[in-house]
Formats: structure tokens, sequence, C-alpha cells
């Protein structure tokens, strides 16, 4: 199988992927990934690699298999093809697990503290949390500058104090590998901007690989520092300021993305003729949508 990109448009084979000379050693590699679930195609011949140390951000529409790709990563799905880990020696990295939300009884008595304890401590919670557990939580929480959640119920959390909350999760495992699905889902952007920023100093101070499914592109543009493009095949990966170009994105997003290639339009046309784009129509006069 190739370790290289065999989905990426010819343009951008001299971007950053693991074969070029002088870039990082990949983490991971994705080999030629498939998978297809109740006989729909979700991911073809995925391959794409996220280079060691960086935040790696995929990015496409509803529907691309994003979500999918990061389970069969996990080992949720099954799947087709390989996924292998260079970066670690072939050896499966320790992965911290952030998802993109957490069904649960909003109404239940239980605390932050209680939560970060569950699987990992042997004895009943209802005995009380032991104190070495205790200490590990407060540590993690202190991390992502949460500590003073340590004792709020975890159904009184807003969004941005939950998935604080899970990141300390994700960070008990103390991983090598930390996967996030949009992370910032939720958050206004005050919250996001802070989030995004703490896991950058995280990622500095800590030294895992950060591998992200994000919708928000001036996230992407701003923190990630490898690209993968992704419509159930991956359509080009490396840099941002390689891979985010209006032909890139209008290719997997679509023109509405407002990356309004005017070459392609008639020569008599301003602009978008959808009827989201055009001007209200004058009160005494309806729209005409035909």
């Amino acid at each position: 199988m190739p370790a290289v990109i065999s989905a990426v448009p010819a343009a951008l084979h001299g971007t950053n992927n693991a074969t070029a000379p002088g870039t990082r050693t990949p983490a991971l590699r994705f080999e030629e990934v498939a998978v297809a679930r109740g006989g729909i195609t979700i991911l073809d011949s995925v391959s794409a690699t996220v280079p060691l140390g960086s935040c790696t951000a995929i990015i496409g529409p509803n529907g691309a298999g994003k979500t999918t790709l990061l389970l069969a990563l996990l080992g949720e799905f099954s799947f087709q093809g390989r996924i292998t880990f260079p970066g670690y020696g072939g050896k499966r990295p320790r992965i911290g697990y952030v998802p993109q939300r957490l069904s649960f009884d909003r109404g239940q008595p239980l605390t932050v503290s209680e939560f970060l304890a569950l699987g990992f401590q042997a004895r009943p919670l209802w005995f009380g949390v032991s104190a070495a557990r205790q200490k590990k939580a407060e540590a993690r929480l202190n991390q992502v500058q949460a500590g003073y959640l340590i004792k709020r119920r975890l159904g009184a959390l807003s969004g941005g104090e939950l998935q604080r909350v899970l990141l300390a999760l994700a960070l008990q495992q103390e991983p090598e590998l930390l996967v996030l699905d949009e992370p910032a889902a939720g958050l206004d952007f005050q919250g996001e901007h802070v989030f995004c920023d703490l896991l950058d100093s995280l990622r500095e101070s800590q030294g895992f690989t950060q591998l992200m499914v994000s919708h928000d592109l001036p996230t992407v543009t701003h923190h990630a520092t490898h690209v993968i493009c992704l419509n159930r095949q991956v359509a080009a990966e490396g840099p941002p300021r390689q891979v985010l170009t209006p032909a890139n994105l209008s290719a997997i997003f679509g023109l509405h993305m407002g990356l309004v290639n005017l070459q392609s339009m008639p020569m008599a046309q301003a602009g978008c003729t959808a009827s989201c784009c055009r001007p209200p129509a004058p009160a005494d006069q309806p729209a005409n949508d035909a």
C-alpha cells in the first residue's frame, strides 16, 4: 500500500507529507483506509499522514467521514486498509479522546471529581473519591485552568466548562496522541479562542500530537500546523497556507463557503444568483424564486 497521499492533487505533491525530505516524522499514517456501513461507502481509500508533534486538523463538509475516520483510529469502527504509527516505533500510542458531545442525565448528582474518577478508581464511588484520585483530578483540572470546578455538579456545567472537564479526562491518560472531535463546538467566539490557545499551550508543554476534526476554518487557519481536507477521500493535505486555498475549499465545500469564483460566472452576472444571496425584494414586489 502506498505511504504517500493517493488522492492529493498533483499540484500539491510537493507540500508537507511524510515522504518529502526535511519534513516531520509521521506520528501515524492512514493507508488506503475504507469504511462502509449498510452498503454505503463512508470512506474510500483514505491515505494521509499526521506529523509527529503537530496540530493536525481534518476539515470537510457534513457527511465527509471525518468523525468516522477518528472512530476507525480509536478502534470503534472496522475498516479496510491500515493505520500505522511510525512515530511511536510502530506501537500504538497512548490516546486521549475528547468527543464532540457527552450524552448524560444532567439531573444526576455526579460531581466533576467523581466523573474524573470513573474508570480509574477501583472502589465504588458511593464510598467517595480516594485522596490520591482527588489529587490527580485537581492536577488535571488545574492544567486546563478549571480547578474551581472540582466540586461542581457535572450537570450544572456550561458548554465551555464541560469541554475543559472532558479535556482533563483525556489528559488523565497521559496521551501521546490527543484526538478531538469538534473541540470548540457549542462555544462562543471568546470561549473558542481561549480553548484553542489552551490546547496549543498543552501540546507545547506536554509534547503530544493533536488530531482534531473542525468545521471552523478561522480556528484551523490560526492553530493547525497540518491540514487534511476530506470528503470521503483526501482532496489535499499539507500546511494550512498551501492547502486552504479557494480552489481546494470550493472543491470540498462548494461555492457557498464564501469563496465565489467570479471567473466561473456568466459575463453578465455581477454576483451569485441563489436566493440566499439576492437582496430582499421591494415590499410591493414578491421575490422570484423561479
